[in-house]
């Protein structure tokens, strides 16, 4: 039972988008009040809306949640009934228009694009590349609601961390895997500093690509697998805001004038945007004077950025700061300087560092081409036997309900593996 570990609430509001002329959308959990929202401020046609959600709901139900429940990687999978409803719920606009076509085509107002096109980043890519099929995302929060965990993310890895012990699972902290055995392409264990840890499968959480490359030594597959594009990646900055804002909610979205040029300045050329769509994300809002103190504010600030590269993170990270501080002081019109009393920041090249995620990328590949899905690396290993892999730089995607999603479809490979 799940509330033995674990609580949440359903939120009322998703998001709150700012513009830069000052418009405020309070993007409900409601579609109907969502809808009603769109028409009031952007004059959106309120049956549009309703009908946009209604064929995204149709599109995770009928599609998605077959990719999102299936390795697309056994043949087994395509012999059943959920692919027979997955393939017959495809249209073809869905694979031949990227996101922004496809919102272009259904909304009139370009503040209502915009806010439909920010999907895409959900998964690191670009909503200029990234296919239509992306649309289905928006059911997920406009219908099925967006929730909020009691206790914040950590209580999410401590009832998994709590009902693994009372599994039987055995923890080992503060040890580095320094290698895969692998005996004429069989696993066999892993070595943990001088010791041999001998195993009947292993699965790799960590990015595929440094598993092969540092772990099991093989540049040949650690080099196929760079062939597909990094997602974008992220620059963060955790203030301590000595103030509360009440305008702001618990996800905030303060939005790019220019998006293209945003999405133009990180996947072709690699480098931060000076105005850049801002996230912040305000727990204490759910839960006051538990995750920052009285009268105050816990941020959590966040700028796409490239995944990393050639850029000198010691000197970019305040260059984007200054750009952040300048946008939330034009939308917010305060001096946000003033009110940062603690502040650590989180780039591309400590992410890569502390999570071995190659190039900092937040969420392995992009899905920036109509072949993303099928071309992202399965749960397992076709190299190795009883290797398998799970988490963001594997099928089904990045982001944490996708790493879990590959953890559930990583499980039930091996399950059916063994049982034969």
């Amino acid at each position: 039972p799940i509330e033995a570990y674990f609580s949440y609430r359903k939120m009322p509001f998703a998001n709150k988008y700012f513009y830069e002329d000052g418009t405020v959308i309070n993007a409900s959990t409601d579609a109907d009040l969502f809808a009603a929202e769109l028409n009031e401020k952007l004059g959106e046609n309120f049956e549009v809306v309703k009908k946009y959600l209604a064929n995204s709901n149709q599109l995770y139900s009928n599609t998605g949640s077959f990719f999102l429940n299936h390795s697309l990687h056994k043949i087994k999978s395509y012999f059943t009934n959920n692919f027979v409803k997955a393939f017959k719920g495809i249209r073809l606009i869905y694979l031949t228009k990227n996101l922004h076509q496809f919102n272009e085509q259904k909304f009139a107002n370009p503040k209502t694009v915009q806010l439909f096109n920010r999907f895409a980043t959900y998964n690191g890519s670009s909503p200029y590349n990234a296919p239509a099929m992306l649309s289905l995302i928006p059911h997920l929060e406009h219908n099925d609601g967006t929730y909020y965990p009691q206790g914040g993310m950590i209580s999410i890895t401590n009832a998994l961390y709590q009902l693994a012990l009372n599994k039987g699972v055995k923890f080992v902290f503060n040890k580095n895997v320094d290698r895969i055995i692998a005996t004429n392409n069989s696993i066999k264990g892993i070595v943990v500093g001088d010791e041999n840890v001998d195993a009947d499968c292993i699965v790799s959480n960590g990015d595929v690509y440094f598993t092969y490359k540092n772990l099991l030594k093989n540049n040949t597959i650690a080099h196929k697998i760079l062939k597909q594009e990094r997602s974008s990646s992220a620059l963060i900055f955790y203030w301590g805001i000595n103030k509360e804002f009440h305008q702001l909610d618990l996800h905030n979205i303060f939005f790019s004038e220019d998006y293209k040029s945003e999405f133009d300045f990180i996947f072709n050329k690699k480098q931060c945007y000076v105005d850049p769509t801002v996230y912040i994300n305000i727990t204490s809002k759910c839960e006051p004077n538990v995750h920052a103190p009285m009268g105050k504010e816990n941020w959590f600030v966040m700028i796409n950025v490239p995944a990393n590269s050639s850029i000198n993170w010691g000197e970019m990270k305040m260059v984007c700061r200054s750009y952040i501080i300048s946008k939330i002081n034009k939308i917010l019109q305060t001096n946000i300087e003033g009110f940062i009393e603690t502040e650590n920041i989180l780039h591309p090249s400590l992410i890569e560092s502390k999570t071995s995620s190659y190039l900092g990328s937040l969420y392995g590949t992009s899905s920036n081409s109509r072949l993303a899905a099928f071309l992202r690396h399965p749960n397992f290993s076709i190299k190795y036997k009883n290797l398998y892999f799970v988490g963001g730089s594997v099928h089904p995607g990045g982001g944490i309900p996708l790493c879990l999603q590959s953890a559930k479809i990583t499980s039930e490979i091996i399950v059916d593996g063994f049982d034969k």
